[in-house]
């Protein structure tokens, strides 16, 4: 059985998620202590249950410890089984870490899956929907996931209520990536998305974004869209297209939080990356070093940031798998990931 700090580095619910799917590709028994014990609610949330109840049931799995605020669980899995699968969060957990959760073992398995989440799908600390759609699951097809998304409705906090399915066809085989470098800048574009209040505040959004940054850089569709929901929320969103890669960084509205520091959030984020040589965001370096340590050969990765959060998956990911991975540069500064199996 393998033992897992949930104190580790950043001390989050990711060193859970990394070590589910670890363990479920492995089949390696784990134990996890102190989880999330560097937050200030510790122990288990509801979306962290949630994605222990789905990885439990993907891999039919036997799991001590599960049960809200818990700070100790252990796993132990049985086979993979792919299949339909429907989870529901109470709350506006992140559906996304829910889905990544699972992602990789059901598309492994050797069958297709399909996978329903109720929940929330554009909350902070999370990839939103769109940019599991918009930037990480193009980067999952480049090296041999060609799932599907589609989003029925939006679900923003503290409500939730979001409904968003997963396709996940079987993968046969898992490819490096070499990202080092991005290129000369193509495009921007984007999303200026509302659900449930006035059209004028994702005019004003979209505005903010084309005051900051239209004379500087070519903007080409940033689009207004009413999605649909339970409730209300919106959401900015960009997506930078270069030569050999791209970056998205969004924002979400709360309430007394003004359409223009909804955007602002977002263009200040896009701004410091392009002030870097990343060839991708720190988010997607972190999303990606899981899969690309399951494929044979060397993958490179050019992060604009190093951050605490990918130090952390990286350890994790050494205690499950014969994989090496160098990470060079300063934390908080731009640097190059390497992966090799």
């Amino acid at each position: 059985m393998i033992q897992i700090d949930g104190s580790l580095g950043e001390g989050g619910g990711q060193v859970l998620r990394s070590s589910l799917t670890l363990s479920l590709l492995t089949k390696y028994d784990f134990q996890i202590t102190n989880i999330r014990s560097r937050r200030s609610n510790p122990g288990l949330r509801a979306q962290h249950l949630k994605a222990v109840e789905a990885a439990a049931s993907v891999g039919r799995a036997g799991v001590q410890g599960a049960e809200l605020g818990s700070t100790a669980l252990s796993f132990h899995p049985e086979a993979i089984h792919p299949g339909r699968y429907s989870l529901e969060i109470s709350t506006a957990g992140a559906a996304s870490l829910v889905l990544q959760t699972i992602f990789l073992p059901l598309a492994l398995a050797g069958a297709g899956s399909t996978i329903t989440i109720t929940g929330g799908t554009h909350v902070n600390w999370s990839p939103s929907y769109h940019y599991l759609e918009l930037q990480w699951l193009p980067f999952m097809r480049r090296i041999g996931f060609n799932a599907d998304l589609k989003l029925q409705l939006a679900g923003f906090y503290p409500e939730g209520g979001g409904h968003m399915t997963a396709a996940i066809p079987p993968n046969s085989a898992i490819s490096p990536l070499h990202i080092t470098e991005r290129g000369r800048l193509r495009q921007i574009r984007g999303i200026s998305a509302i659900a449930n209040l006035p059209r004028h505040i994702a005019e004003r959004q979209r505005e903010q974004v084309i005051r900051r940054l239209g004379d500087r850089f070519y903007l080409n569709d940033i689009r207004l869209v009413e999605l649909p929901a339970r409730f209300k929320g919106t959401m900015l969103l960009l997506l930078a297209e270069f030569e050999k890669s791209q970056a998205c960084y969004f924002s979400l509205g709360e309430i007394g939080k003004p359409a223009e520091r909804v955007a602002d959030d977002a263009v200040d984020q896009m701004e410091e990356f392009l002030s870097t040589d990343g060839a991708i965001d720190q988010y997607l370096a972190d999303q990606l070093l899981l899969p690309l340590a399951l494929a044979r050969g060397q993958s490179e990765l050019r992060t604009s940031k190093i951050t605490q959060h990918l130090l952390t998956n990286a350890e994790v990911i050494r205690q499950f798998l014969p994989v090496t991975i160098n990470i060079a540069g300063r934390l908080g500064e731009a640097g190059l990931v390497s992966i090799e199996r």
